[in-house]
């Protein structure tokens, strides 16, 4: 079951079609309109997947179509950075993945942060070392705290000891853009918090949501809508019918429960604060999302959905085996995941891996040790495997082997001389107390790269690389943290079974 049509998914319709509705929002309010974006601002690769053919930074070549128009605040909360919440498609914690998104912006995109905001802030040490970093390299950061009344007394929120507690933040622009690494980072209060103040200076802002998923106009039960709640199972989120849309317009369209339950509360603040009623009548309403009208071809993008969830439901075992999820986060996936009719057999690499693992197991009979398995699905659907030995990790090998694949390199030419395989591993043990330690991706990489001046085929096999991007791999067993850094800077598709390699508690 490969992920179909890659071009399922019409980009530049979407993006010219999300920029008008963006514009026009805008010219509803006082020419000034704070937009709380939803998702991830870039690298937005749960989108990538479940719609082939999305570019997983649209969202930016879109706030460039318009950059003399926006303001960009990024908000995080503090305990956030307190408790080192991590960023599991980067690896990266979210201080870091702030750090990270402003030099992207700056270098990649030629976009300035206006400021950086810490929300519910409680005095943490690591967040006022966070503010420190930020303000002495010349960026403006804000501390919002709490905000008191929030959310049952609606009079306090919306006074001086609530919204107004808060510094008002100096921007110039239509367009303000309030994103953050994650959900919870406060980019709603953040919003509401100007608002209240732009009101207070005479300024009839709006705010608005830009929000990629679920997608309103396409069924509750879609597989697309369907993989939204596998990736956010961890946080309990549910698809349902818009109700207030329902009452007010008789028509149908798909949100979720958090924004559904906030609704009532939200609508109440933005009348307090604008002394008027909203012309707002359902969360769906507040939302300018246009993503599903760039869907070309219905069952490619449903294909590729059951895909993400099975993916979505091999990472979250993994995770509980790292302690970093509870066993009902399991459960609740799993269940959507058979609800779809779908297994994690259904993904092809899966049973390739295992079977790699199997066969190295057999060939290497009456020898102790765990025998990994992986598999690498090129674009073209050809599946490549790899295993472990006492030289090299399965991901190594199966990397090398699908490298090697695309660049017709035949098998008895080595990209690393077995002289070097040696010598590194011979180093490795003298630096862990005489434990034979075998190549993680990341060395490899480095050890292929470096055998280029003496081996002709391994530009040929390093020119591949590019290639490797986007293609599913799966293992056996969760990858080693210097195989998962090599994987991930090749852009490649990773799940794996929820075993580890070893029975030791620290692994290399």
């Amino acid at each position: 079951m490969g992920a179909g049509n890659p071009l399922a998914f019409d980009v530049e319709k979407y993006l010219a079609e999300q920029t008008v509705e963006i514009l026009e929002r805008i010219q509803r309010f006082d020419n000034k309109l704070y937009l709380e974006f939803g998702g991830k601002l870039i690298f937005d690769f749960h989108a990538a997947r479940v719609l082939p053919g999305f570019d997983p930074n649209v969202k930016m070549r879109l706030l460039q179509k318009i950059k003399d128009k926006i303001d960009i605040i990024l908000c995080i909360y503090a305990g956030d950075i307190d408790r080192k919440k991590i960023r599991a498609d980067f690896g990266i914690t979210y201080d870091i993945d702030v750090l990270k998104l402003i030099d992207d912006l700056r270098r990649d995109w030629g976009l300035e942060i206006t400021a950086v905001v810490i929300t519910r802030y409680e005095d943490q040490p690591s967040a006022q070392l966070f503010k420190n970093k930020l303000e002495r390299r010349g960026l403006k950061v804000y501390t919002h705290r709490a905000t008191k009344g929030y959310p049952t007394d609606v009079d306090l929120i919306v006074s001086e000891e609530g919204y107004g507690r808060n510094a008002y933040i100096e921007t110039t622009h239509p367009l303000v853009v309030v994103t953050g690494p994650g959900p919870g980072s406060g980019k709603l209060g953040t919003c509401l918090s100007q608002l209240y103040h732009e009101y207070e200076r005479g300024v009839r802002a709006g705010y608005a949501k830009f929000e990629t998923f679920p997608i309103w106009n396409i069924p509750l039960k879609h597989p697309v809508n369907v993989a939204y709640e596998a990736a956010t199972a961890d946080l309990k989120d549910v698809n349902v019918i818009d109700p207030f849309h329902l009452e007010a317009y008789g028509k149908t369209s798909i949100n979720y429960n958090r924004d559904v339950d906030a609704f009532p509360l939200l609508k109440r603040i933005l009348e307090k604060i604008t002394g008027a009623e909203s012309f707002y009548k359902s969360p769906t309403d507040m939302g300018v999302n246009r993503v599903g009208f760039g869907i070309v071809d219905d069952e490619s993008v449903r294909e590729a959905a059951r895909q993400e969830v099975i993916r979505r439901v091999l990472r979250y075992r993994c995770e509980y085996m790292m302690g970093l999820v509870d066993r009902e986060t399991v459960e609740r996936v799993e269940l959507i995941m058979n609800d779809l009719g779908v297994q994690v057999e259904d993904r092809r690499v899966v049973q390739a891996a295992r079977e790699a693992a199997a066969r190295a197991q057999r060939s290497n009979k009456g020898h102790d040790g765990v025998y990994c398995g992986t598999s690498i699905e090129l674009k073209d659907g050809t599946i490549i495997t790899g295993s472990n030995s006492h030289l090299m990790h399965a991901a190594t090998s199966a990397v090398l082997n699908a490298i090697k694949h695309l660049a017709e390199i035949p098998d008895r030419i080595h990209l690393i001389s077995p002289n070097i395989l040696e010598a590194i591993g011979n180093m490795k043990r003298e630096m862990n107390d005489g434990k034979s330690v075998s190549l993680d991706l990341e060395e490899a990489l480095i050890a292929v790269g470096a055998s280029t001046p003496s081996n002709s085929a391994t530009q040929l096999a390093i020119e591949q690389l590019k290639n490797l991007q986007g293609c599913d791999m799966h293992s056996t067993h969760i990858p080693t943290p210097g195989d998962e850094a090599g994987l991930r800077t090749l852009g490649l598709n990773i799940t794996s079974d929820s075993s580890f390699s070893t029975q030791s508690l620290y692994i290399l």
